[in-house]
C-alpha cells in the first residue's frame, strides 16, 4: 500500500522531521519505506531518512508492507500535509 506526499515545509526533511517519521514507523508491525525517486529507505533510521534528500516541494512515496499499518501511513502522511508544524 503507498501514498504519495509533497514535503511542504522550507526546511525539508531535516533531523526533527525525520525523527517523527521513525517515531511513527517505528510503531508499525512490518516494514514502512520512504521512496524519492529510484531511493527506497527504512522509515525506521533517521540516517536513512536523512539520506534522501527530501528538500522543499519533493515528492515522495510512503509505503507500508502491511495493511494492518494502514493508520502509520496516515499520521505520517499528516506530518507531511502539516509541514512537520514547522
Amino acid at each position: 500500500m503507498t501514498k504519495t506526499v509533497t514535503v511542504v515545509n522550507e526546511l525539508g526533511l531535516h533531523a526533527r522531521p525525520a525523527a517523527m517519521i521513525a517515531r511513527l514507523a517505528m510503531k508499525a508491525e512490518s516494514g514502512v519505506w520512504l521512496i524519492k525517486d529510484d531511493e527506497e529507505v527504512d522509515a525506521t533510521s533517521i540516517i536513512d531518512i536523512l539520506s534522501i534528500s527530501g528538500t522543499k516541494d519533493s515528492r515522495i512515496t510512503l509505503r507500508i508492507e502491511n495493511s494492518s499499518d494502514d493508520e502509520i501511513l496516515q499520521k505520517i502522511s499528516k506530518l507531511f500535509e502539516a509541514g512537520f508544524e514547522e
